[in-house]
């Protein structure tokens, strides 16, 4: 009961912190100068194409961008009625792209269930990867094993990701046979779920999987290794060696659960540093994910999109830092649920 409470209050705090990030992208995305339809229309007035210029102050008028910017998000956000009534975010109204010339919902549609399933690969490889290669390079440390698992982290950390998705998109084409570009044969891109598709899209999992997870895992590897190496020297790893404790039973009993602490704790800034991160990656192997819309939506000030993008960004932050609270008050008792009273 009590960790259900804790859990109900975390998904509250996550709500308000979701609604001031929204006032803090909204008015971020409006700092630059002009807009896209007043960019349009500049062009249009200098080229002397009155119909566009009428179009474009048409759709100024139809979204609420000739009002004032409070109340531009109000309407935006769905806390206030716009030209079509209550229509925003909380009504699962995303808004218009102006540069894509559809709604929002639309255009990152597709793109949304593809980032999920790319980077939540990621992330499982990331896990899958670190905690093995970290606790082994502890376990054995200043040895050969720590040696090699070190250069290939630092080598993973201080390769750049749309290098390595380069590499792999020629060699891992030319000698492995690997699929390179999108996330499924274009045969099985409009047909309905089968086994053939589902082998297709693990096949094209692969390199976008390894690209992007190679510099997270990297990072938390040699971040494990050395809380390992901190507890491994802690006074109670001897007094239970001396016991006669086996050393693998000790290990995984006592400093791994305390050193795993920061492992589960980096699940919030693990979820959207793979989306910002994979941007440039997605646009080098021709991922439809929402990377490229969000690059494109930035360049063209379309705000709508890039706002929307933003606040996926946000949300997945935020949920990944509620898992993280919630895992780590089960897996550590020493958290409490509420601040130490006076």
């Amino acid at each position: 009961m009590q960790i259900l409470r804790y859990a109900l209050y975390r998904f509250a705090t996550m709500l308000l912190t979701l609604w001031v990030v929204s006032i803090l992208i909204f008015i971020i995305i409006n700092l630059p100068p002009g807009d896209y339809l007043s960019n349009q229309i500049a062009e249009l007035q200098a080229s002397g194409q009155s119909a566009g210029v009428a179009k474009a102050e048409f759709l100024r008028k139809e979204y609420a961008l000739d009002r004032p910017l409070w109340q531009q998000y109000l309407i935006w956000a769905g806390f206030m009625p716009g030209p079509h009534g209550f229509s925003g975010l909380i009504q699962g109204n995303f808004g218009w792209s102006f540069e894509f010339d559809a709604p929002v919902a639309d255009i990152v549609g597709d793109s949304l269930w593809m980032t999920v399933m790319v980077n939540l690969a990621a992330v499982l490889f990331v896990y899958l990867v670190a905690l093995p290669l970290g606790v082994l390079a502890a376990a054995r440390a200043r040895t050969w094993v720590d040696y090699t698992s070190a250069f290939v982290g630092y080598l993973g950390l201080a390769t750049p990701n749309f290098l390595l998705a380069l590499v792999l998109f020629y060699y891992g084409h030319k000698h492995l046979n690997l699929p390179i570009g999108g996330l499924m044969d274009p045969i099985y891109e409009n047909a309905p779920m089968s086994w053939d598709k589902v082998k297709s899209i693990l096949l094209h999992l692969i390199v976008p999987t390894f690209v992007i997870g190679t510099s997270g895992a990297s990072a938390m590897m040699q971040r494990l290794r050395a809380n390992m190496l901190d507890e491994l020297g802690k006074p109670y790893v001897e007094t239970a060696i001396a016991k006669g404790m086996p050393p693998r039973r000790m290990l995984m009993k006592y400093p791994l659960r305390v050193a795993f602490n920061p492992f589960v704790a980096d699940i919030g800034n693990l979820l959207p540093s793979m989306v910002s991160g994979s941007v440039l990656v997605s646009v080098v192997l021709g991922l439809q994910t929402i990377g490229p819309d969000l690059l494109q939506a930035l360049k063209s000030q379309d705000m709508f999109l890039s706002a929307f993008v933003l606040m996926f960004v946000a949300l997945l932050t935020l949920i990944g830092t509620m898992i993280s609270d919630v895992l780590l008050v089960l897996l550590d008792p020493r958290i409490r649920y509420e601040g130490r009273k006076a």
